[in-house]
């Protein structure tokens, strides 16, 4: 009996050594390993979750995007823009995936990224690629766009796509 107020306490400090969810628009993304919730970095992201593979010493982070209502373009507009983000043509494939009654687009590119802010200056960067997620909210998409080496995003594909198709799960 003497002890029995510890039984809530321990219970308490174990779920708060749980993943926290990523709430986009009307949607909840379940972050389990290997991402982990960060903070964004600029007011642009609506939410940023990073994973580290095996034999890599950087992060790489899936960045959120919602534009709210009618906003952020509709998913071949997206997809090419996200295209466009390479130099010449890269290597690309797409797939959908059928989660609940909604379809997710991926799209899957790699080549030269031209990495930089959509004004500014780029950074070619050989031999990377991206995953990008078109996930159908309400009232408009939320679209997670996923970059870095091509070895290392190639290895958390599997994790890409069952986070892209969570909050239907």
């Amino acid at each position: 009996m003497k002890f029995s107020f510890l039984i809530p306490l321990l219970v308490l400090g174990a779920s708060s050594l749980q993943a926290e969810d990523l709430k986009v628009a009307d949607l909840t993304f379940k972050v389990t390993e290997p991402w982990k919730s960060v903070p964004t970095s600029s007011p642009m992201r609506a939410g940023t979750v990073e994973a580290t593979v095996e034999g890599s010493d950087t992060p790489v982070q899936a960045v959120f995007y919602y534009f709210g209502a009618g906003q952020g373009g509709d998913v071949e507009a997206n997809i090419t823009r996200w295209l466009g983000q390479f130099e010449g043509e890269p290597k690309s494939s797409r797939d959908e995936i059928d989660a609940g009654d909604k379809k997710i687009s991926i799209v899957d590119a790699t080549g030269t990224y031209l990495d930089g802010p959509p004004f500014g200056a780029k950074t070619p960067k050989a031999d990377y690629a991206l995953l990008g997620a078109i996930v159908p909210a309400a009232e408009a998409n939320v679209f997670i766009k996923l970059t870095g080496p091509a070895a290392d995003i190639g290895k958390l594909k599997d994790a890409f796509r069952a986070l892209a198709a969570s909050p239907f799960n």
